[in-house]
């Protein structure tokens, strides 16, 4: 019964245009599943079987795969995966519904590095296009990994390239910066060059649109709201909240609030303060919910 798993990436592959990264995903999350319903339903599972998974069915892998330590955006990664495997399968409308975990909403706050890679490939992975794929994870690491804002990002111009282990941001005010690029970070900005199918001279945007003009910040912004739609993320979770994540993120890590603030471009202290405030939220948070006597 395996074989379907290694069918449905052979599927995913060749028909969906998936990356190789999507395609061992979501087949090891296939082969998890069978393995699960064979042990559920106490005896081996055949094609036809899969047309009779229920809600319950599903609701009971999901526990079983928190169990195993699996946050809400990897949980609901995963039901996404599940949902493609059946649909696959049995056949559209076949699927039971079910929905997916849910982050609880309250005062903006950083997401997590799981949530925050999880968001990246979601997007990437629904891209219409392989290129594309890679031109929004490179975008979104950029974010999350180098603290740029979304329009800093978009306004980076192949002069950039080749890539060292820093490069220089404009900001606002045309404030100049330098910013480390950590190595996927690094990985990512070649692969989507490498893949882009339009000319990258230096003075002209790195990031392209679909139609070869400059990436626009509202395409990124719609890819994430969709995002976060499918992993059940707050509706806090913007292009934004990944360069709030990096900061919070560096903080909680012993950073140094001077050096912070010549990461993220802030001409005031006080604009990199205000994460102080939320690394003693987030610890708050923590207290509260693993200390016996909090």
């Amino acid at each position: 019964m395996m074989a379907l798993a290694g069918e449905f990436g052979q599927h995913l592959a060749r028909d969906r245009r998936r990356s190789a990264h999507t395609v061992r995903a979501y087949q090891a999350t296939a082969e998890r599943l069978l393995a699960f319903l064979t042990q559920h339903w106490g005896g081996p599972v055949d094609r036809p079987d899969l047309a009779r998974v229920s809600a319950a069915d599903l609701r009971a892998f999901l526990a079983h795969r928190r169990g195993q330590g699996l946050g809400n955006a990897s949980a609901a990664r995963e039901l996404s995966a599940v949902r493609g495997f059946l649909t696959f399968a049995t056949g559209e409308g076949t699927t039971p519904r079910l929905k997916g975990p849910r982050v609880k909403k309250g005062v903006p706050r950083p997401i997590s590095p799981d949530e925050a890679v999880a968001l990246a490939e979601e997007v990437a992975e629904n891209a219409a296009e392989p290129w594309i794929g890679a031109r929004d994870w490179a975008v979104l690491l950029l974010l999350y990994g180098a603290g740029l804002r979304i329009g800093e990002a978009v306004g980076l111009t192949a002069a950039i390239l080749p890539l060292g282990e820093t490069m220089p941001v404009t900001g606002k005010r045309d404030k100049t910066r330098i910013v480390p690029l950590l190595p996927p970070v690094r990985a990512a900005i070649e692969a989507y060059a490498a893949l882009c199918p339009w000319p990258l001279p230096r003075d002209a945007a790195l990031f392209r649109g679909a139609k070869g003009g400059p990436l626009a910040p509202t395409i990124v912004r719609r890819a994430v709201q969709n995002a976060r739609h499918t992993l059940g993320l707050s509706d806090r979770t913007t292009p934004h909240a990944l360069r709030h994540s990096f900061a919070t993120h560096l903080l909680g890590r012993g950073a140094d609030l001077r050096a912070l603030q010549e990461l993220l471009g802030h001409a005031s202290l006080s604009s990199t303060q205000i994460y102080t405030a939320v690394d003693a939220a987030h610890l708050m948070d923590v207290y509260r919910n693993a200390h016996p006597r909090a």
